[in-house]
């Protein structure tokens, strides 16, 4: 499902749109799949304006001066360690559900999950600062069921009300065994949710669906009955970090 019953849009929150359109096109020759192995290309090329511009002004400056030349350098190197994206070794056993993005676990409460599940869950609520890689990455094998933009404010992502009154993006994989919910939440810098995951795409655990930039929250909504492996204050890792454990039954 999409919001208000039409595509959620690539960009979410952005107040850039036209610039991104001409971006878009003119590195449309540069695109990948967005699919496995490819997935990876594709969080690195999010950046590819800053990247461009940060590279651009570093060479014009640099004609006039030295220290604009290595403060533009050094934006451009931040940047790629930004949109970092390192390989991930996923666990294979299917009762395992893994984090759906780094960062550290900020809470984890009984929550009603209103949106898909429309049932008591229990919610592990992540923190990603500036920091922390800020690809999210499926937390199941499973099916896209369900995704959908919700407009909204940009408070502070470590503050409680967040969870509901900030711009998200909200998805739902399935499997046979069990639904899982996962929230990106924006934050007070972090103001663009990036998707790249579509409905009825099938992801393996691990793979990534989506970014959020600059520091942000992800939410995972799981089953009661879920065995939780963490605790608040864990500083865990998208694709990796086991977070819950399903019953063998």
């Amino acid at each position: 499902m999409e919001a208000n019953g039409s595509k959620s849009p690539r960009y979410c929150g952005s107040g850039f749109r036209p610039f991104l359109v001409i971006f878009d096109a003119l590195t449309a020759l540069f695109q990948v799949p967005k699919i496995g192995p490819f997935m990876r290309l594709q969080t690195i090329l999010e950046a590819r304006w800053i990247l461009g511009f940060s590279a651009l002004l570093a060479v014009v400056c640099g004609l006039f001066s030295a220290w604009m030349f290595w403060f533009f350098l050094l934006l451009f190197l931040c940047t790629v360690a930004f949109f970092r994206d390192p390989e991930r070794t996923v666990p294979a056993n299917p009762n395992l559900i893994v984090a759906a993005a780094d960062g550290t676990v900020m809470d984890i409460t009984e929550s009603d999950e209103n949106q898909v599940l429309k049932t008591k869950t229990r919610r592990v609520g992540i923190f990603l600062s500036i920091f922390d890689v800020h690809t999210n990455r499926a937390p199941i094998d499973g099916r896209v069921i369900y995704r959908e933009h919700r407009k909204g404010l940009y408070l502070d992502a470590r503050r409680p009300e967040c969870s509901e009154k900030n711009e998200s993006m909200t998805w739902a994989f399935e499997n046979s065994r069990v639904t899982i919910v996962v929230r990106q939440i924006t934050g007070a810098i972090a103001r663009r949710i990036v998707a790249w995951a579509k409905i009825g795409d099938e992801l393996k655990k691990g793979d990534r669906f989506g970014m959020i930039r600059f520091g942000s929250r992800t939410e995972l909504y799981l089953p009661l009955n879920a065995e939780l492996l963490v605790k608040t204050g864990d500083h865990v890792f998208g694709g990796s970090t086991i977070i819950a454990r399903l019953s063998d039954s």
